[in-house]
């Protein structure tokens, strides 16, 4: 993992195997587990199945929600991601595709 820092990135993070691109300078520790879950996600489904996965379901959280926030926050792999982020020891006990559990289930 490379944490890269790019003042001009819209969100305040992003993971994209093998590198986590941060817009501010010495991201705090929930940031870095948030991304580093992401890392994992990646991992486990391949880069390409990974983004592929992220989009087609973004985009049916979107016409689900009819709100671009929304439908983020509702992509099982961020909703894997925000509830277990302040979790600085998640990964470690994380079983794998611990993220299909938020797929099958609703919020």
């Amino acid at each position: 993992m490379f944490i890269v820092q790019i003042s001009s990135l819209g969100p305040n993070g992003m993971a994209l195997f093998p590198f986590i691109l941060v817009r501010q300078p010495n991201p705090g520790p929930t940031l870095l587990n948030h991304e580093r879950i992401h890392l994992r996600q990646q991992l486990e489904l391949g880069i390409l199945l990974f983004y592929l996965w992220y989009v087609i379901e973004y985009g049916i959280r979107r016409v689900q929600y009819r709100n671009h926030y929304l439908a983020y926050r509702n992509i099982s792999f961020e909703r894997e991601a925000f509830a277990n982020d302040q979790n600085l020891t998640y990964l470690k006990n994380r079983s794998f595709w611990q993220f299909w559990r938020y797929v099958t289930s609703e919020k």
